[in-house]
């Protein structure tokens, strides 16, 4: 509702009761309008027309692919999305992402944990809510500059002045974007995992990212010893996600489905399988193992199942676990991933050990030849070596190319002394172009990367130490930090301001009046800056 047309309707309400009197209705509308959200289950309906509207122009135009950073605090979150709106305008089509990685290492009440699902579940709907809540508080922060510019023209008696910034207030974009959230491989059986997902809902998550690994075997993506499960286990989850979208009233929510198969060659179990050629035959036909033809070549305790006309003994780890034939992991992820569009998933996730736009076409192609709309979301890890990566694709067509490659040493190429050189030049312009090509050629629709705050916050803390600690002293945060924030712009140089001092100094003078006892006078050393 528009500010004058809600300090109306508030003026008519305090009509209708004279004992609140006391209450200026510019007060509440300028509150109400600096929390537009009241619950996370209202976040979550916006945020879900926002994904779906940037999927659809997505599949009419490849340049509108969209873009996240994961964030492992709100604050880390609510400056993300600050520095966004200050530098492009606008946060169109750039998201939140919430890491299941970073929840393990950084959130956990254990201490740092490995990507293991081993953290509290319950830790990952808890930063959802939190990074709304400062998301939420930094539309708060921001209207409550317009608001105090308004209140300024209006004293002055600058009509114009105070038309124009209620105009800004009308149209203020909101910080809060949709978040895709890391549910992992559910944390459990289907029902643990439709639990799960309804609290991540109720805090605000749009966009649940669901795993094919087996929920207690889990593993890093890019680690090995990933195990993954049969298509009809992962289905079931699938399928309670979604129940918990519809129960929840957010009927658009979108469900990225995951697979891991590429990198992983195990599985936990055998899949059901009723006639030849069915889902389960499928998976069941990776499987490595050998085929028999008498009874004594059945050992005690080995597993024997009919394949292909035959029976086959499936290779069984002492662990229990089943292997896969080697070189089948395409195969698996384009099986994976058509079966899970066809059963309820939006979006897929096809987890990678290099970043290599040709190789995630060849897949995603093979999926598009049955489901022609299909979408990517993709991890450009911190794991990968990027640097290393790109120069060796380089080297590799320079090489098939037939062009003269003996000043590089392929194995060498992260060596400083190649930046310069015009392989690192040309390595650089192609990481550069990494997400545009990617999104054009390979289908990806959202590029994220899942931990980068993880490795901003260690790089900047060990910047600041080695000066402070050392001969700079107080000099490595004046120039390091507090002289760039205030060159750059960054509203946290203002610390007291971006906490809420100024929000609840204005609070006090509306609960008040004249009695207020306000922190922003003129001894408050925030005026300094």
């Amino acid at each position: 509702m528009p500010y004058a047309q809600d300090v109306d309707q508030i003026a008519s309400i305090l009509k209708q009761n004279p004992t609140w009197n006391a209450i200026n209705p510019k007060h509440a509308a300028r509150m109400r309008a600096q929390n537009k959200f009241r619950t996370g289950l209202d976040i979550a309906k916006y945020t879900a027309k926002i994904m779906r509207e940037d999927m659809a122009n997505y599949d009419k135009d490849t340049s509108q692919y969209t873009q996240s950073l994961g964030c492992w605090h709100g604050f880390i979150g609510q400056q993300k999305m600050l520095s966004i709106k200050k530098h492009f305008g606008s946060t169109k089509r750039r998201y939140l992402y919430l890491s299941g990685w970073m929840v393990a290492a950084l959130r956990s009440e254990f201490g740092p944990l490995p990507d293991q699902s081993m953290h509290e579940k319950t830790a990952v709907s808890g930063l959802i809510e939190e990074l709304y809540t400062f998301l939420r508080q930094a539309d708060a922060w921001e209207l409550n500059h317009l608001f105090r510019a308004l209140e300024e023209a209006e004293n002055a008696g600058d009509n114009a002045k105070a038309q124009e910034l209620i105009k800004q207030i009308d149209n203020h974009e909101t910080h809060v974007v949709p978040i895709i959230a890391d549910i992992d491989a559910g944390f459990g059986n289907a029902e643990a995992t439709y639990l799960l997902a309804k609290q991540m809902i109720e805090a605000g998550a749009c966009c649940i990212q669901i795993e094919n690994q087996v929920s207690d075997e889990k593993q890093c993506g890019h680690q090995d010893g990933k195990v993954t499960v049969p298509h009809a286990d992962f289905l079931s989850k699938i399928n309670a996600v979604r129940l918990a979208f519809l129960e929840l009233g957010v009927d658009d929510g979108v469900i990225v489905a995951r697979t891991d198969s590429l990198g992983a060659g195990l599985t936990q179990k055998l899949a059901v399988t009723d006639e030849p050629g069915d889902l389960g035959d499928k998976y069941n036909s990776f499987l490595d193992g050998d085929y028999i033809e008498k009874p004594e070549d059945i050992n005690n305790g080995d597993v024997v199942i009919k394949s292909d006309g035959k029976l086959m003994k499936p290779k069984r780890l002492p662990s229990g676990l089943f292997q896969f034939r080697p070189g089948t992991g395409e195969d698996r992820v384009v099986l994976d991933c058509i079966t899970s569009l066809q059963n309820g998933a939006d979006l897929l996730w096809i987890e990678t050990e290099k970043p290599h736009v040709g190789q995630i076409a060849s897949m995603v192609n093979r999926i598009r030849e049955v489901v022609p709309d299909a979408k990517l979301v993709y991890n450009n890890s911190p794991s990968f070596n990027w640097t290393l990566n790109f120069r060796q694709q380089v080297f590799d067509a320079w090489k098939e190319e037939g062009k003269d490659v003996s000043a590089y040493e392929r194995a060498d190429l992260m060596n400083a002394k190649y930046d310069d050189t015009e392989l690192g030049k040309l390595a650089d312009e192609w990481t550069a172009n990494f997400q545009r090509d990617a999104a054009r050629e390979a289908g990806i629709f959202h590029h994220l990367i899942t931990l980068p705050t993880y490795h901003t916050a260690a790089l900047s803390t060990d910047n600041l130490a080695k000066g402070y600690f050392g001969d700079e002293g107080m000099l490595a945060y004046v120039a390091g930090v507090q002289r760039k924030e205030i060159r750059q712009g960054i509203a946290t140089v203002k610390h007291q301001d971006m906490a809420g001092s100024n929000i609840g100094d204005d609070h006090k003078e509306f609960f008040a009046g004249d009695a207020a006892l306000k922190a922003g006078g003129k001894d408050n050393t925030m005026n300094q800056f």
